[in-house]
C-alpha cells in the first residue's frame, strides 16, 4: 500500500555503494530526498541519476541529502556510480523489503507481460522524517529541478 504525505517514512538499514550502510534514522534532522528507480545503467535511470548529481551542490544548500533506491545489488552500484561519477550514495534492497515498505515494488505490464518491478518514484522528506512530497511515475525530463525547489521550499 502506497505512503502518503504526512505520514512518517518507514525506517531502514540497507547496504550502500562505496561500502557504506545506509539509514534513515541517520539523516533526520535534515530534509532528506529518497529517489527509488529501476535498475543500474539503464538510460532513464543513468539520466536521472545524473541529474540529482548535477545539483548535488544546491541540494546541499537546501540542506537536503539524496539518496537513490533500487534492488540492484551494492557491486552494481558501484559499478554504476564509478561509471557516471556519482557522488550521492546508492542503497541496495535486494530483498525488497524496503521497496514494499515505501510502496514502491508494484505490478508493471509490458507488452502484455506483467511482472514486478520499481514504480520510478521521488519522496521529500522533512526535518522530522515525514513525507512532506510524494513524485508517483516519475518522468525523467525537469524532475531533480522540482525536487530541489520543493527542498528549497520546505523549512
Amino acid at each position: 500500500m502506497p505512503l502518503a504525505q504526512g505520514e512518517r517514512a518507514p525506517d531502514f538499514t540497507l547496504p550502500g555503494s562505496g561500502g557504506k550502510t545506509l539509514q534513515l534514522g541517520e539523516h533526520v534532522g535534515h530534509k532528506i530526498v529518497l529517489y527509488f528507480y529501476p535498475k543500474d545503467d539503464t538510460s532513464g535511470c543513468t539520466l536521472e541519476a545524473q541529474a540529482f548529481n548535477a545539483r548535488l551542490a544546491d541540494f546541499d544548500a537546501a540542506d537536503a541529502v539524496v539518496i537513490g533506491v533500487s534492488p540492484d545489488p551494492v557491486k552494481s552500484h558501484d559499478k554504476f556510480a564509478s561509471k557516471h561519477d556519482l557522488t550521492f550514495p546508492l542503497a541496495s534492497d535486494e530483498g525488497k523489503a524496503m521497496l514494499e515498505a515505501y510502496g514502491v515494488w508494484v505490478e508493471k505490464s509490458m507488452y502484455g507481460r506483467k511482472y514486478m518491478g520499481v514504480e520510478r518514484t521521488t519522496m521529500l522528506l522533512d526535518r522530522e522524517g515525514r513525507i512532506a512530497r510524494i513524485w508517483p511515475k516519475v518522468k525523467v525530463p525537469g524532475h531533480a529541478e522540482e525536487v530541489l525547489e520543493a527542498a528549497r521550499a520546505l523549512p
